[in-house]
């Protein structure tokens, strides 16, 4: 009888094992400046000239990537205004704005995959970008690493 029982409870317990999964899809994260961030949302355009830009915003932040194209590849930041990344703040006082463009900051974007059938865009990204506004209280440049985004959705 000691066996049975043994054996059902044995069961029992396998049974009620259950998994927990939880996707982070779609998903737009990075290091900045030595601290992690992950958007709440992102969203991701081509524009008719081919032109992609990729937003991902916080409640007071706001992160765009911009290339060229949306063709796997990588693309080289500070080189010119068509390749750039952007940060922006909204303080409760004033909005401060981080860039890359020609001869100002550095880093790349890279494309590693563009789903045409499903709409999406995968890929990493990592940038210095210069602070645009005269204000010595926010610093003179801020720096993301790291940064993932994953089958963020375009929209038309």
């Amino acid at each position: 009888m000691k066996k049975y029982f043994l054996y059902s409870l044995f069961l029992c317990f396998i049974l009620s094992c259950e998994e927990n999964v939880k996707f982070n899809n779609p998903s737009f994260q990075g290091v900045k400046d030595n601290v992690f961030w992950r958007a709440v949302t992102a969203t991701a355009t081509i524009s008719s000239g081919g032109v992609l830009t990729i937003n991902a915003y916080t409640r007071n932040e706001q992160a765009v990537l911009k290339t060229s194209s949306a063709s796997v590849n990588t693309y080289t930041l500070g080189t010119n205004n068509i390749n750039t990344a952007t940060f922006i703040t909204t303080e409760p006082t004033e909005i401060i704005t981080f860039a890359t463009s020609t001869g100002k900051g550095d880093g790349q974007i890279s494309i590693t995959e563009y789903d045409t059938t499903n709409k999406t865009i995968s890929g990493t990204f990592r940038f210095n970008a210069i602070n645009t506004a005269i204000n010595p209280t926010t610093g003179t440049t801020l720096n993301f690493q790291e940064g993932v985004f994953y089958k963020i959705p375009i929209t038309p």
